[in-house]
């Protein structure tokens, strides 16, 4: 069995802000817009060396959404910054309308998404985004998972014409993925290899699903574990050859289980090879104020849960 190390906890939003400043000096088109969250989202370095291609909108995130849909028409590929719920539910018209239907090249970038946002409670934490943004037409929705991917990921969507939603979060999470890695939109990453159960996890949950692919190897039972950073397109192949080895799959996400990854795992595997599913997410449920540790634990988005999960859907083969 594979081992993952974690190099040290570190925040996506840095990687995304360590992303971003890559970008300031090998893309001289991209731009960045914020609503009044450059440190929140760490934007501030691209801001102090390049403050011609800084926008600080302020809160006004709809106007920001209008703004940079403007700044493509000109040849420039802007990087909307703001928390997840203020980057999608109240700019879902602007969105819609300015950027999908037109098929605008925005990145729109979101940071302190799902639970772990934490103490600031339901209102900020949003866990409809990825149902939101994945049903836009021609709307790419990626979830990374530690510092290194986002920051790879966040590179990698400044090439990819079209708009983007990149989903990232608050706390400092295991960062465990290679340093120089190669972000491949739309194409899984195979973590571990097994032929008893296949875990399908994305964005803080892939952490999880390791460790809770080692405690069922304890008990003699081999996982495959893949890392699903791209929602939309998803990489449907992966997912067949998986569940064909395994016979049965549980998906693990910081989302609402209507319309996150769940479902959409679950409409390829109907379409395809119907075969039994366990969906490790919050239940129809809005969040509460807590710290992360005790929110995932609450809501059950842990390993325990992905452990429990992977057991119960093994005797439905």
């Amino acid at each position: 069995m594979k081992k993952y190390i974690d190099s040290g906890k570190k925040d996506t939003r840095s990687g995304f802000g360590a992303g971003l400043t890559e970008l300031g000096k090998t893309h001289p088109n991209v731009v960045a817009l914020c609503a009044d969250l450059t440190g929140s989202l760490k934007m501030d370095d691209f801001k102090a060396n390049h403050p011609e291609r800084f926008f600080q909108v302020g809160i006004a995130e709809a106007n920001m959404m209008g703004i940079a849909a403007g700044l493509t028409i000109g040849g420039k590929i802007p990087f909307t910054g703001t928390f997840a719920n203020f980057s999608t539910g109240r700019v879902y018209d602007q969105i819609r309308q300015s950027i999908a239907y037109s098929h605008k090249n925005v990145k729109i970038c979101a940071s302190h998404a799902g639970l772990t946002l934490g103490e600031d409670g339901a209102t900020h934490q949003i866990l409809e985004d990825i149902g939101l943004m994945k049903m836009l037409p021609g709307m790419t929705v990626i979830n990374t998972c530690d510092y290194n991917q986002t920051k790879a990921a966040t590179i990698a969507i400044a090439d990819h014409h079209g708009p983007v939603y990149l989903r990232f979060g608050r706390p400092k999470v295991a960062n465990f993925t290679p340093e120089n890695q190669s972000f491949e939109i739309g194409k899984a990453v195979q973590l571990q290899e097994g032929n008893d159960v296949t875990i399908i996890a994305t964005g803080h949950l892939v952490w999880e699903a390791l460790k809770a692919a080692e405690t069922l190897n304890e008990q003699g039972v081999s996982a495959d574990v893949i890392n699903i950073h791209t929602i939309k397109p998803l990489d449907s192949q992966a997912i067949l050859k998986s569940v064909k080895k395994t016979g049965c799959v549980v998906t693990a996400e910081e989302h609402n289980y209507l319309g996150g990854l769940g479902e959409s795992v679950a409409r390829v595997l109907a379409q395809n090879n119907p075969t039994p599913q366990e969906i490790v997410a919050t239940q129809d449920t809005f969040g509460e104020s807590g710290t992360p540790e005790q929110l995932m634990e609450k809501y059950g988005l842990n390993a325990a849960a992905i452990t429990k999960a992977a057991l119960k859907v093994m005797t439905r083969k």
